[in-house]
């Protein structure tokens, strides 16, 4: 397959990597430094479980006058989502999807606004990795992507896909429910993200913390009453399963929301607990924790000022 990857950070480094070693023919945007050492060096990826590996992959700062791709894996941050799926619209082809691995559970939509209704597939990628140096990923966790049409068939695209994966060693499942998947990442995500930003500590500490454990189970409590406000069909034990895989995160585990607060970058609040804020108001559904966050976090949201 011609597979394009639209960034390559930690998400779409590792796995644009694992395809490109596997033999698939990749494309990755990237910028600056990042592009200049990948089409110098090729791209490393530094695991802690896996080892560490470099691939040689195709990397352009636009899509400019490329052929059509089978495939996108479309991993940038979510406020982004408008601005990357116009710069991918080059290599989009009667049949080309594009799966969406990104924070939050609407950037589908704005894809398909973009580049044509039936054009994006959900998403979830569990990872943590990260741009360590230009030309650099540090991977420390996890590695597996779940993904599907969201109208819940199973295409040929998608198969071919998942087979792609597959072969580059990456665990993946197809999903005939993709919204529900979504819904169930994004209950992890806005806790971990929110109480790791919040807080200014790793899970770890969170879990040790009574008050603040409670916490990082309401926000998932309330975005659960919200996906079934807005017709996801959520189990009924949705929380106590989620709570169950953050259990099981590494202790020293932040979030990129975390990072990025404290690098002083732009953050996805919008994507995550805004998102919720506003739903939860158009619903009638209260959110009072997952505001608590976003009101705390939101002088922070364009990033480090003057």
């Amino acid at each position: 397959m011609r597979i394009a990857v639209v960034g390559a950070g930690g998400v779409g480094g590792y796995f644009g990597a694992k395809l490109a070693r596997a033999g698939e023919s990749v494309v990755m945007l990237a910028r600056g430094a990042h592009l200049d050492a990948i089409r110098r060096d090729g791209l490393r990826v530094r695991s802690a479980p896996e080892g560490e590996s470099l691939a040689k992959v195709e990397a352009v700062k636009s899509f400019a006058g490329q052929p059509p791709v089978d495939m996108a894996l479309f991993c940038v941050k979510s406020f982004d989502t408008r601005s990357a799926a116009e710069a991918l619209r080059p290599v989009v082809g009667p049949s080309t999807g594009v799966v969406s691995l990104q924070n939050g559970v609407d950037n589908e939509d704005i894809i398909d606004e973009v580049l044509g209704r039936g054009v994006a597939l959900g998403g979830a990628a569990y990872v943590f990795a990260g741009i360590e140096a230009p030309g650099v990923i540090r991977h420390t966790f996890a590695g597996r992507i779940v993904f599907g049409e969201l109208d819940g068939r199973v295409s040929d695209r998608a198969t071919r896909l998942r087979d792609a994966l597959a072969r580059a060693g990456v665990p993946v499942e197809l999903s005939g429910d993709i919204r529900r998947v979504l819904w169930e990442k994004y209950l992890l995500i806005s806790a971990q993200a929110g109480m790791t930003a919040l807080t200014r500590c790793p899970v770890g500490v969170l879990r040790e913390t009574p008050e603040s454990w409670r916490m990082y189970r309401r926000i998932m409590e309330e975005l659960a009453a919200l996906a079934r406000a807005a017709g996801v069909g959520l189990p009924d034990d949705v929380v106590d399963t989620v709570m169950k895989q953050a259990s099981t995160v590494a202790p020293g585990a932040y979030s990129s929301l975390h990072d990025d607060l404290i690098q002083g970058k732009r953050l996805e609040l919008e994507a995550l607990h805004g998102h919720a804020v506003r739903l939860g108001e158009r619903h009638g559904v209260p959110t009072p924790m997952v505001l608590a966050v976003y009101a705390a976090l939101k002088p922070h949201v364009a990033g480090r000022r003057g």
